[in-house]
């Protein structure tokens, strides 16, 4: 049984606002597990989605380690619901066209807000694990380059549309795709709106694991119980070194890596 995530009709509360999002969210001891739960419009996220998103992180119970995003249905989410490009837009969340009419510096508080459902699985203590299959698609394909992990399935389709749509991706999804396949190819995914399938994204970094359909919970309960079995502390410092290492110098991690490993030798022999 999956432990209480807030207690009594809280969390019967929040399950709901959760589900009015499109969002299923479980945790079972140390493994929190994120499901877009709108199959019928193929996981298309909203402003809803965002804020449930990052009321989720701001929640997540202090014991989770491992955090799995997942999408029901055929896709993982093929991106933006295309309502919020009509004038009426998403009913009780606006449009594109409601927020086009904001203050600039209002319209870059909207974002900011939406970027904070995606930012928290980035945090060194937890382990963040896309799980994807089927279109995943703008919104959708930055949702997994929110994770430290993508193991995907055989039939998996990325693509960057938002500037096909006269748009620019926003939802903290450009650092990681140039972080992990470098800046031309970024340009050329980003710039063409072109799909990206399983093997290719393997090849170019952007999964680290390619499995047939059937076999993608397996594969993902099995790499999250191999990231369960290092000591927890010990990972979390040694993700801190890593999600740092980019920005550093080689001297500046160097001395980054000796504070971890002063820390660690002090907790486990001091």
């Amino acid at each position: 049984m999956a432990d209480a995530v807030l207690g009594g009709s809280a969390e019967e509360v929040f399950a709901k606002e959760l589900a009015e999002a499109g969002l299923r969210y479980e945790v079972d001891g140390e493994i929190a597990t994120i499901t877009l739960d709108r199959p019928e419009k193929r996981n298309a996220q909203t402003f809803a989605t965002w804020s449930a998103l990052a009321r989720i992180g701001d929640n997540l119970p202090e014991q989770v380690r491992i955090v799995v995003l997942t999408g029901e249905g055929p896709s993982f989410s093929a991106g933006i619901d295309l309502r919020m490009f009509t004038p009426e837009g998403v009913p009780g969340q606006g449009s594109f066209s409601s927020a086009a009419q904001l203050e600039n510096a209002s319209f870059e508080d909207t974002v900011e807000q939406a970027q904070q459902g995606f930012l928290w699985l980035r945090r060194p203590e937890i382990v963040s694990i896309a799980a994807v299959h089927g279109h995943a698609i703008g919104a959708g394909f930055q949702l997994a380059l929110a994770c430290d992990l993508r193991i995907v399935a055989d039939d998996v389709k990325f693509c960057m549309k938002e500037p096909a749509l006269g748009l620019v991706p926003d939802l903290t999804g450009t650092k990681p795709l140039v972080d992990l396949v470098g800046t031309a190819k970024a340009i050329d995914i980003c710039l063409t709106a072109r799909v990206v399938e399983a093997q290719e994204a393997y090849r170019l970094g952007l999964a680290e694991q390619v499995v047939a359909r059937g076999e993608l919970a397996r594969a993902v309960r099995e790499k999250a119980e191999a990231l369960l079995a290092v000591n927890r502390d010990a990972a979390t410092a040694t993700k801190r070194l890593l999600r740092g290492a980019r920005e550093r110098t080689l001297e500046e991690q160097c001395a980054a890596e000796r504070v971890e490993q002063a820390r660690r030798v002090a907790a486990l022999f001091g």
